[in-house]
C-alpha cells in the first residue's frame, strides 16, 4: 500500500494532476493507492507559512479528486470536530505525530469507523504506541495503522530506528513507514523546515526490508517550489523509478516468508 500526494492542497489543478499520475504508476505495479494531501497544515513553523484552503474547500477538492481520479483518500485532522466531516470523504483519517497522544482527537477519529493512520510522535518510544492503540480500540475500531516517521535526535534532526518498526508490528496492526517526513530537518531553515529527499529511497528500502507493510510519501511535481515540505518531498517524475527499486526489496522479503 502507498499513501502519497502533495503535503498540502496548493490548488485543485495540482492535486488532480498529481493524483492522476500517481494512480497511473501504482496501477502499473499493482499497488493499493491512497491519495494524500492536507486541507490545513496547522503545525507550520512560521505564522506566515501557507496552510492550505481550509476544511470546507479542502474537502470539496479532495472529493473531486476521489471522484474524477477514482482513488481513495487520506488526509489528516487536527481537532476532534474535524473527524466527522472528514470521514464523509476520506478513507484514511491521519493523526499527526505531534497530536498522537491527544485522547479526544483519537477517540473522535476512532468513532468514525474509518482506517486511522497514527504517526508515532518524534518524542515517543515505539512501545509507547500501545497507549495510542488502546485509545483507538476503546471506540471499537480495529482499522488501525501505526506510522514510523523518525525520532528527534538533538536539535533540527531526525533519525530512524528500524527496530521500532519491528516493535510496533508486535501490536498486531500494519506498520506504515513515512519515508519523506523521516528525512526532515525540523525548523532547520529558521522559519521553515529543511530536509534531504536524497535519502528517501534508502530509508524506504530499509523499512521494507525489516517488515514495514506500507509506505507514506509526499510527492510533488515541483518540490523545490512547493508551498510546504518541499525539501523532503519526492519529485513526481522520479516516483516510478523509486518505487520499482523499492518493490524489488518488498518482493524479496515476501518471497522469503
Amino acid at each position: 500500500m502507498l499513501i502519497a500526494g502533495p503535503c498540502v492542497i496548493e490548488s485543485e489543478e495540482l492535486v488532480l494532476k498529481t493524483a492522476s499520475k500517481i494512480k497511473e504508476v501504482t496501477e502499473k505495479f499493482g499497488i493499493d493507492y491512497y491519495f494524500k494531501s492536507s486541507f490545513d497544515k496547522a503545525n507550520r513553523t512560521s505564522v506566515d507559512s501557507f496552510r492550505g484552503p481550509g476544511l470546507e474547500r479542502g474537502l470539496e477538492i479532495l472529493k473531486k479528486v476521489k471522484d474524477e481520479c477514482n482513488v481513495k483518500i487520506a488526509t489528516d485532522i487536527h481537532e476532534p470536530n474535524q473527524a466527522e466531516p472528514v470521514s464523509k470523504v476520506a478513507d484514511i483519517i491521519q493523526i499527526p505525530a505531534f497530536l498522537c497522544r491527544q485522547t479526544d482527537l483519537l477517540v473522535s477519529a476512532g468513532k468514525t469507523g474509518k482506517i486511522i493512520n497514527v504517526k508515532k510522535a518524534q518524542f515517543l518510544a515505539p512501545w509507547d504506541m500501545k497507549n495510542v492503540v488502546d485509545k483507538l480500540e476503546s471506540t471499537g475500531n480495529r482499522n488501525i495503522l501505526l506510522c514510523e516517521r523518525g525520532t528527534s535526535f538533538g536539535y533540527n534532526n531526525l533519525v530512524v530506528d528500524m527496530t521500532g518498526i519491528v516493535e510496533m508490528k508486535k501490536f498486531g496492526y500494519p506498520v506504515v513507514f513515512d519515508a519523506t517526513h523521516s528525512v526532515q530537518k525540523p525548523g532547520a531553515k529558521g522559519t521553515t523546515t529543511g530536509g534531504n529527499r536524497e535519502y528517501v529511497e534508502y530509508l524506504a528500502k530499509a523499512a521494507i526490508a525489516v517488515g514495514a507493510d506500507s509506505l507514506f510519501m509526499e510527492v510533488h511535481p515541483d518540490p523545490d517550489n512547493a508551498l510546504s515540505d518541499g525539501p523532503n518531498m519526492v519529485r513526481l517524475d522520479n516516483l516510478e523509478d523509486i518505487l520499482s527499486r523499492i518493490l524489488k526489496i518488498y518482493e524479496a522479503v515476501n518471497h522469503n516468508e
